[in-house]
């Protein structure tokens, strides 16, 4: 992997002050350059600093560093993408030897109906996220394993395992890539950097801090990071040194506790629940000596006199990079805490200690708030949501310990603050601090968050949809579309699922299904239709039954279905890394939506079906810890508002994603699947997580020129690329082009497709890429869609495009079929 060594900050600098950084090249070394308008401050620690006004208390200075001693003022920062296979079937797809024959009398149900609709009212419970979709095991056909290629032996196990989850980092590899549970990122050092600590260190980045890339596309620039490694704080043990171990105990979908011990199987020295959102590092003591540590040196350590609550101690560091930290310690018995600043990169304490010590980064005028929060963490947190009609709304409810008096604090991302409920937002307060990559996070107060959605897509079925459903074709259009959708469903379904990727397998099931529907639905040829389906189901029964390339194995080391390829070939990167739980939710969310599709058209092969395809569902979206057999929520992250689809790799940048539109392809097939079985609180979940994504791709994802979350030299971008929790990177996996990088952000082009890339987003990324002609020199599938998304705003220049006699086959994904795209282009306006 590629790296930067990249100065954060070299030296003190007043308010508003600046740097800039040089373009980033990989393997190349920058040095910081400072302006300022302000007079820059010395490095001699007598200096009094007038912007970081000291409290009342005990200050403890110390002398100034010794000869050649400096700051760790670098991180590393990873440039490098790894290569993964195209996520397109771009092989020649061979004209249908002979046109099918339409079913004499189809059983199909009659052309025009009203999709079936679920009747909310016979939901389980008011609490959409109370219920299991299931509890029995996987199907018969399904076979059983216990082993993985990845351990799970640094974490207590007790059930089924998170795998895509913010704290993998310190159970994955060497248990030394950073975790990012927002604002901080957290590492294990194990012994390395600056301070050589065994403890776990605490990073914040400033916005001065990121590193951009070199301008490349519309102007913007092609990433930003944030560096990893700075050692702002640390918060060990005495106790902790060179055999120390780390475990990750009561992990959740939401949270995990992190446990260092100082050797194996001795008791913990220092645990650290953690959760996303958390505003103070909490470690738990039990009788250790807490140590703060740090790698980029303190300039002063103050006790203050007052303290904030009973039982607790309250310290003010201000480091060498201008910078403010707070640390509280809580004792729930014995002594208080008593720290001695010992030298530049070192406060422990003088006595054995019981209670939480907690650190936490100062952004200015926050005292008064965290100061009631001392003491006080969470440990885990409780989803529930409800959904009436188009309204629906989640609460994030955190699990509050510690102090008696005072509230719980946690930071808030964007979205969440812009669709607080009355209640919540009455409790935001005005303090904020930067996040990673999602703009400003704020300070709220208190135990429960609600949010609001009150655009819930409940009229969303699978025809072409903008708001409304468009279903209605006319004449001449049908006279247009039907030859080629005989054409496409005459295409052997067999040979072209018939592949040894289940993504890819997935792709090409979804494709006939929706042909299928098209043909019976819109086109209103049940015969053709009826010929088509019954070349689907043979084709679908393949994986129902487990006889593909690689069949599926229920293992039981982490909890989950994954395919047999990189058991039986040892290559870790087989099927895009699925047997890793790698981008489960595009993989299984196309063989959801195409089961969806055929249920629709026929009510009594679902039957047969049902309980394969929600295991499907189970494996990527079970709501529920009643659910023994797979994990709460794999993919879908309900405090960031989209899925990671990174698996068990290590990762120093944290999770990642790349293809938000098939992010949102999963949520949808399984709203849609949730529709032919009639499970109302399925379909109430997929509506509300495809009303989550549109407002968290709205300011994560998707950029419109005035998007306030992004920084201003990325948003020209127009589009994300790929998503890391600690970066943004506007490329792809497998390609540099940039139909490929806007494209992965299209496909699959379908009815949510109105939903998430609103029309005023899509009209600026086409002037930005697209427009004057420019998409017309791409000679691959990316054009066709690229054009097809723009039926959107522009129906009838997508209908010219996909109808003209010139129209070439290669401008098609083998996962999207051009009878689609042009019922898609008409049912918007365009014929």
């Amino acid at each position: 992997m590629k790296f930067t060594t990249v100065c954060a900050s070299l030296l003190w600098l007043g308010q508003a002050n600046s740097f800039t950084v040089s373009p980033l090249q990989p393997r190349q070394q920058f040095k910081a350059e400072v302006f300022s308008t302000e007079e820059i401050i010395p490095t001699d620690r007598t200096v009094k600093i007038e912007s970081t006004p000291v409290p009342t208390g005990t200050r403890e200075v110390l002398p100034g560093l010794p000869e050649g001693v400096a700051p760790q003022t670098t991180g590393t920062v990873y440039t490098d993408i790894s290569s993964r296979r195209n996520p397109l079937l771009t092989s020649s797809i061979p004209e249908p030897r002979r046109l099918l024959k339409p079913v004499a009398s189809p059983t199909l149900e009659a052309y025009g109906a009203e999709m079936t609709t679920v009747d909310m009212d016979k939901r389980q419970s008011a609490d959409i996220f109370a219920n299991p979709i299931g509890t029995n095991g996987p199907p018969s056909q399904i076979p059983r394993r216990s082993d993985h290629p990845v351990s799970h032996g640094t974490i207590v196990k007790n059930g089924v395992l998170s795998t895509n989850k913010f704290y993998a980092g310190f159970h994955l590899g060497s248990q030394t890539d950073p975790i990012y549970p927002f604002p901080y990122a957290l590492q294990w050092p194990r012994g390395g950097g600056v301070a050589r600590s065994w403890g776990i260190s605490i990073s914040h980045s400033e916005e001065r801090q990121r590193v951009f890339g070199a301008d490349k596309f519309n102007g913007a620039a092609e990433y930003y990071l944030n560096p990893v490694g700075i050692q702002s704080m640390i918060l060990s043990a005495v106790e902790l040194g060179s055999a120390t171990v780390m475990q990750l105990e009561d992990v959740t979908a939401f949270s995990a506790r992190a446990v260092l011990r100082p050797s194996a199987g001795a008791a913990p020295a220092v645990s650290f629940p953690l959760v996303q959102g958390m505003p103070y590092v909490t470690g738990q003591f039990t009788g250790g000596r807490p140590m703060i540590q740090t790698g980029v040196f303190f300039r002063s350590m103050t006790r203050v006199q007052n303290d904030p609550k009973s039982g607790v101690a309250k310290y003010n560091f201000l480091l060498e990079d201008g910078t403010t930290w707070i640390v509280y310690g809580y004792a729930t018995s014995g002594s208080m805490l008593d720290l001695q600043l010992v030298n530049q990169g070192l406060a422990q304490s003088r006595n054995a200690f019981t209670g939480v010590v907690q650190v936490v980064k100062n952004p200015g005028g926050a005292d008064s708030a965290l100061d009631d929060g001392a003491g006080i963490y969470p440990t885990g947190v409780r989803l529930s949501g409800s959904v009436a009609g188009s309204s629906g709304s989640y609460s994030l409810n955190f699990s509050r310990a510690g102090h008696s008096q005072g509230k719980l604090y946690m930071y808030a991302l964007p979205h969440h603050v812009e669709s607080f409920n009355s209640d919540t937002a009455g409790r935001t307060q005005s303090i904020r601090l930067v996040t990673l990559t999602k703009g400003q996070a704020r300070l709220v107060r208190g135990s429960s968050w609600t949010m609001l959605e009150n655009s819930i897509p409940t009229s969303m079925d699978f025809a072409p949809w903008d708001g409304t459903t468009k279903r209605t074709l006319s004449n001449a259009a049908k006279s247009a579309i039907l030859p080629i959708a005989r054409s496409d469903i005459s295409q052997n379904m067999d040979a072209q699922s018939n592949l040894d990727s289940m993504y890819f397998s997935g792709k090409a099931l979804a494709k006939f299904a929706q042909i299928v529907y098209l043909t019976n639905d819109l086109l209103g040829d049940a015969g053709l239709a009826q010929a088509g389906l019954n070349n689907l189901k043979a084709a679908f029964n393949r994986f129902a039954s487990n006889r593909q390339q690689y069949p599926l194995v229920y293992e039981s080391a982490w909890g989950g279905v994954v395919s047999s390829a990189s058991y039986t070939t040892g290559d870790a990167n087989a099927d895009f890394g699925n047997a890793y739980y790698n981008d489960h939710h595009f993989h299984y969310g196309y063989h959801i939506l195409a089961a969806a599709y055929i249920g629709h058209l026929d009510r009594n092969w679902i039957t047969s079906s049902r309980d394969y395809v929600n295991m499907l569902v189970r494996d990527v979206a079970n709501p529920s810890t009643s659910d023994t057999w797979f994990p709460q929520w794999r993919n879908f992250d309900w405090y960031h508002g989209h899925s990671w689809a990174h698996g068990l790799y290590p990762s120093a940048d944290g999770k990642n994603q790349e293809s938000s539109s098939e992010d949102t392809m999963a949520a949808y097939a399984i709203k849609m699947w949730g529709t032919v079985i009639g499970d109302a609180d399925m379909v109430a979940r997929a509506n509300l997580m495809l009303a989550v994504q549109t407002r968290s791709f709205r300011n994560y994802y998707y950029y419109e020129n005035n998007n306030p979350t992004q920084p201003a030299r990325f948003i020209g971008n127009k589009v994300a690329g790929i998503l890391f929790e600690n970066k943004i990177h506007h490329t792809t996996f497998f390609s540099p082009d940039i139909e490929a990088i806007q494209g992965i952000h299209m496909i699959p082009v379908h009815g949510p497709t109105g939903l998430v890339r609103n029309k005023n987003f899509i009209r600026e990324e086409w002037d930005a890429f697209f427009s004057n002609g420019r998409v017309d020199r791409f000679d691959n599938p990316w054009k066709g869609i690229a054009y097809a998304q723009y039926a959107l705003v522009n129906p009838q220049t997508a209908w010219s495009f996909f109808a003209s006699g010139s129209f070439q086959d290669r401008w098609i994904d083998g996962g999207a079929s051009r009878s689609w795209y042009m019922a898609y282009a008409a049912a918007l306006g365009g014929a």
